[in-house]
């Protein structure tokens, strides 16, 4: 009797075409150089969770098993439990947005809500908006979905609405193709910046001139180091589709995330939801539900912001005393990232492998784009994760090699090798 075997396919002719065009995260790639000890990490927005009250959130869990475990350890509703959705509107009341626990989904973190998201909206074909550069994980999200990714600049008052406005009259009123336009209003990422508060009115006018939803992904609103609350998008209008998570205020490991949306949408995206893993967990929200309720949170809120805070000072500190007259970047009042622009002939590509052979790492500003050609002479620094000692020295290292650069480029200017531009 023979039998038949499958032989293994190298050419990768049974993956989707779609899987075939993802590219891998330029940060989740380097995470595994920035656990040495040799390298100062520029690159993850992680937050430092050491920060944490260890003995509160010790008893959140050990009261989460003795009176909840029953629940805690079970499968749960898609939406997520209720105590939880109403921790979460609890939160969303302190920025203003008024809404209840059926308006509220429970997510794998804001990074499974992206998914659902473009999994529900997203046709092969259909224009998406985003700021450019943008959020990479938001980019490989809903780069799955084979969308056409249309990016916005931005400047130092948020996404530009004049190049957006030209962008919608090119797309063209009420065009079913436009689905939404995703933004990160306060500290954007990679950007730092803020949208202004004239823009957000003008961009909540032109969704409805244009018909589009807006998708308002907010995980660094609280963490503000001067200047006032900007009211979130989704106050100026119930239909803006709202992300947040617990990820920068509490904990990342604990996978919370959630949208905020009207119910219709909410219904649609459950079905989507019910196919991609059941339910959240039901442990991890629990957990949240004692945390925000039990422990002094707001407490260690402000020592993450006085923390970050300084953390941001040294940064830009260092980069005025270190870096080239030819960079610029932005200057963020809050959030984790500052976005460095270099002279147009650095490829930070190339250049981050001698930066690691410095021993620093950051985010090569390509990434930030969805084709991945754009921003080549971008990069995205984070001030969030080391202490200010450390970022100094990071920035004095990468100062040194973006300088080697510099220089290279003179020799050949000198040796009429190349042109100047």
């Amino acid at each position: 009797m023979s039998s038949a075997h499958l032989t293994f396919d190298t050419t990768g002719s049974k993956i989707a075409s779609r899987v075939k065009g993802m590219r891998a995260s330029a940060v989740r790639n380097l995470f595994a150089a920035a656990t040495s000890e040799d390298i100062i990490s520029l690159s993850g927005g992680m937050p430092d969770v050491s920060l944490l009250p260890s003995e509160s959130i010790a008893k959140a869990v050990a009261s989460t098993f003795a009176a909840d475990q029953a629940v805690a350890m079970q499968y749960g509703g898609t939406d997520g439990r209720v105590e939880t959705r109403e921790v979460v509107c609890e939160l969303a009341r302190d920025l203003g947005i008024r809404c209840k626990p059926d308006d509220v989904m429970l997510t794998s973190g804001a990074q499974q809500a992206l998914d659902l998201i473009a999994k529900t909206f997203i046709d092969p074909g259909d224009i998406i908006l985003t700021e450019g550069p943008t959020y990479l994980g938001a980019l490989q999200a809903f780069s799955a979905y084979e969308p056409d990714i249309r990016c916005i600049p931005f400047d130092d008052d948020g996404m530009r609405m004049d190049l957006l406005e030209e962008e919608l009259q090119r797309i063209g009123k009420n065009n079913p193709k436009l689905k939404y336009l995703y933004t990160i209003p306060n500290f954007q990422n990679p950007g730092g910046v803020t949208m202004t508060p004239e823009r957000r009115r003008r961009l909540i006018e032109l969704s409805h001139e244009y018909n589009f939803y807006v998708i308002e992904d907010d995980p660094y609103g609280r963490l503000r180091y001067e200047g006032g609350h900007m009211i979130p998008l989704k106050v100026l209008d119930p239909d803006v589709i709202y992300l947040g998570t617990i990820s920068k205020i509490f904990a990342p490991g604990l996978r919370i995330g959630w949208i905020i949306a009207p119910r219709t949408v909410l219904a649609r995206i459950n079905l989507v939801k019910q196919g991609a893993d059941l339910c959240g967990s039901s442990f991890d929200q629990v957990v949240v539900e004692r945390y925000f309720r039990d422990c002094p949170w707001e407490s260690t809120l402000q020592d993450f912001i006085n923390t970050y805070g300084v953390r941001r000072n040294a940064m830009l500190e260092a980069l005025d005393k270190y870096f080239p007259a030819e960079a610029s970047w932005t200057r963020p009042e809050g959030g984790f990232f500052i976005w460095v622009t270099l002279p147009g002939y650095v490829d930070t590509d190339s250049m981050l492998s001698e930066a690691l052979k410095a021993g620093v790492t950051y985010v090569p500003g390509s990434g930030c784009f969805p084709d991945g050609k754009r921003g080549k002479n971008c990069m995205r620094i984070a001030f969030c994760f080391e202490d200010p000692d450390k970022l100094d020295e990071a920035i004095k290292r990468l100062a040194g090699v973006i300088n080697d650069r510099l220089e290279l480029y003179r020799a050949f200017i000198e040796a009429g090798a190349i042109k100047e531009d």
